[in-house]
């Protein structure tokens, strides 16, 4: 039988709400319910500082909504409102976090890469998966990722873009995307467009403001689905805006995906050397081909006088690739230009095509390219050959 709405509704009246004041629909704390292949799909807004405490409440609902006949599961998430909006007074209802409708899992890609990957499933219609990753936040990786991809477009590639930030997507305002995906068939997604990219981004299923409060395995099916249950192809890479740090995230990706090789983002100096070394030493220890290591923020020149200053040192990333025997893959500047173009949602390879700043990009771009095609060389020449005498 059909699952409804209304039945969910009705079902989940039957929760009280915080300090058993009312349910948590009447006092509007349940976001738009999502139903697909039978499964459903919503979250509960709750006060930021009793987050931690609500666990109960978002279990009870899951509980009582698959015991709803006809349901085959239920994915409830818990999302906080900013100080001031919690339940001090009743949340009004709005748009909800929408996490990605699951499907019947998918045969493996036909031409996805053997090296690195044995035992993980490729996705359909994607040749080859490329990590962007930094050690920390805040040494501009979304910016070099979403450039990196157009860079990539620009040399005559089909690329996608996952944002794998489930708790700071940035590539809604990078790209300048708006609106919800539409489904097919209400089971796979259908990627958001602009710039010639193909997107999908948690950014697109959850208001901007809307923080996340997700345990680990939530954020892992968000992952999964946003990468599996998505109709991405085809494509000839899928650039993935990994988390900063190194977190259940990183790892789940980097060992249930069959990556091709993974991107490193640091800036100069010493303390995001630290971090970026970090990055890599996760990737080789999960047998995950490095590509190289790309210095950003590498210096500034002054627009007026053209004089180069070097604010965060220089040339910390290019020393540590060469101790570690990694690629360097290129400098990019601390340049206004790129700044204010990503915050316009119009990144500098797309806008200023001809720029000396998208020149840096699409260089860096075509150096990762060959050294996918490089690492897939490696891992052909590695596949043993059976003779028959």
């Amino acid at each position: 039988m059909s699952v409804t709405k209304e039945t969910v509704i009705e079902r989940l009246k039957t929760v009280n709400g915080p300090d058993f004041t009312g349910n948590i629909v009447d006092l509007g704390m349940v976001s738009e319910i999502f139903i697909a292949d039978s499964k459903v799909f919503f979250s509960i807004t709750v006060p930021a500082a009793r987050a931690q405490e609500m666990e109960p409440l978002r279990a009870a609902a899951e509980r009582v909504v698959k015991a709803i006949p006809g349901v085959a599961g239920a994915v409830v998430a818990l999302t906080a409102e900013k100080k001031g909006g919690g339940m001090e007074a009743p949340v009004a209802a709005r748009p909800a976090p929408r996490p990605a409708p699951p499907v019947a899992a998918p045969h493996p890609a036909p031409h996805a890469p053997a090296s690195h990957s044995q035992g993980k499933r490729g996705v359909p219609g994607i040749e080859a998966i490329i990590a962007v990753a930094s050690g920390k936040g805040g040494v501009g990786k979304s910016t070099t990722a979403v450039n990196l991809a157009l860079g990539l477009a620009a040399n005559g590639l089909k690329v996608g873009v996952l944002d794998a930030d489930i708790y700071g997507p940035s590539m809604p305002r990078l790209l300048n995307i708006h609106g919800r995906p539409q489904t097919v068939d209400g089971k796979i997604l259908k990627p958001m467009q602009n710039y010639g990219l193909k997107v999908m981004s948690m950014g697109f299923l959850v208001d901007e403001e809307t923080p996340m409060i997700w345990r680990g395995p939530m954020v892992m099916s968000a992952l999964t689905q946003m990468l599996r249950e998505v109709e991405w192809g085809p494509l000839d890479v899928l650039v993935v805006d990994m988390p900063p740090g190194t977190g259940d995230a990183q790892l789940t990706m980097a060992q249930q995906v069959p990556l091709a090789g993974a991107v490193i983002v640091s800036t100069p100096q010493d303390l995001a050397l630290i971090d970026a070394r970090k990055g890599l030493n996760m990737f080789r220890k999960v047998d995950v081909p490095l590509l190289g290591i790309v210095e950003n923020m590498s210096y500034f020149l002054a627009p007026d006088t053209g004089k180069r200053y070097d604010i965060f040192g220089h040339g910390g990333a290019r020393r540590e690739a060469e101790r570690l025997g990694v690629t360097f893959l290129g400098e990019v500047p601390l340049e206004m230009g790129i700044r204010e173009s990503s915050d316009e949602g119009a990144p500098v390879v797309a806008s200023k095509p001809d720029s000396a700043e998208a020149k840096i990009y699409r260089d860096i771009a075509s150096k990762v390219w060959d050294r996918v095609n490089e690492e897939r060389g490696a891992a052909a020449d590695a596949v043993p050959s059976i003779v028959f005498e």
